[in-house]
């Protein structure tokens, strides 16, 4: 096997769609930083109530979008993949804030997975929400390295039945589920044992769990590695090759979800 290039995220160019590469099949480049996950950024219950766009942002979350420190960075980072998880090619997210030296930023955010192309005009339905939570917790990355993926749900818009995707990404990671907008938010993660070195190697850790040396595996921000897929997960279906439910345990309370992202690699 050849080598897989790993490198750190660039930002998109200001008003320019993502090449169209990104798009075949719905591929994506994942490093979001699990910072951006935890509720110093952008907490997703301020976009829930309204629809995904500027004029309908709540005080909280354009006040969190708009901060000139670090904790806009992370809140800009995490609103970037929202975006990206939700809207589709043809979409897209505009504002501007103003940085430390008094100078105006634009921003422009690109859709495309698609998984909730309507929030552009209306709320995010629980459903939803969970698609996109597991989305964005699929696309953390420990490093910050930008690593591109298969990711595979029963979703329309990542559904890969008969993709020649299924083909070249062959090597399964793991899977994530979760609610970022529940009143208590989670995300849950499990892996495939047989290629937990294999992710690693590929700089994906956040199945798994980070290893540096001192101790047990360590967690990607809130994500909650729960174990083996084998165990948390009904098996994979072989049309499309994605897990269709996984197990929670939310306050004590057993529960699977069908809105789960599995996640492949070369």
């Amino acid at each position: 096997m050849g080598c897989i290039a790993v490198q750190e995220e660039e930002e998109g160019v200001v008003g320019v769609a993502p090449s169209a590469l990104e798009f075949v099949n719905a591929l994506n480049p994942n490093a979001l930083n699990p910072n951006a996950l935890n509720p110093n950024a952008l907490n997703p219950n301020a976009l829930n109530p309204s629809a995904l766009n500027p004029s309908a942002l709540s005080p909280a979350a354009l006040s969190a979008v708009q901060a000139p420190d670090a904790g806009g960075d992370l809140s800009r980072q995490l609103l970037r993949y929202v975006v990206s998880c939700a809207f589709d090619v043809s979409q897209s997210f505009s504002f501007s804030w103003t940085d430390s030296e008094g100078t105006v930023q634009y921003e422009v955010y690109w859709g495309l997975l698609g998984l909730a192309p309507q929030w552009e005009t209306s709320a995010l339905n629980p459903p939803k929400q969970q698609f996109i939570s597991a989305c964005l917790a699929s696309r953390t990355n420990w490093y910050g390295a930008s690593v591109t993926i298969s990711s595979r749900g029963d979703a329309s818009a990542i559904n890969k039945t008969g993709s020649p995707e299924l083909s070249t990404y062959t090597r399964l990671e793991g899977a994530f589920w979760g609610n970022l907008f529940a009143p208590s938010p989670y995300l849950n993660a499990c892996y495939n044992e047989a290629n937990r070195d294999h992710a690693r190697s590929l700089s994906r850790d956040c199945a798994a769990g980070h290893l540096d040396g001192s101790g047990p595996a360590q967690p990607c921000g809130m994500i909650n590695i729960v174990g083996s897929c084998d165990s948390a997960c009904e098996p994979l279906k072989q049309r499309g090759m994605y897990y269709p439910s996984c197990a929670s345990n939310v306050n004590g309370t057993v529960d699977s979800t069908p809105k789960v992202i599995t996640v492949f690699l070369p």
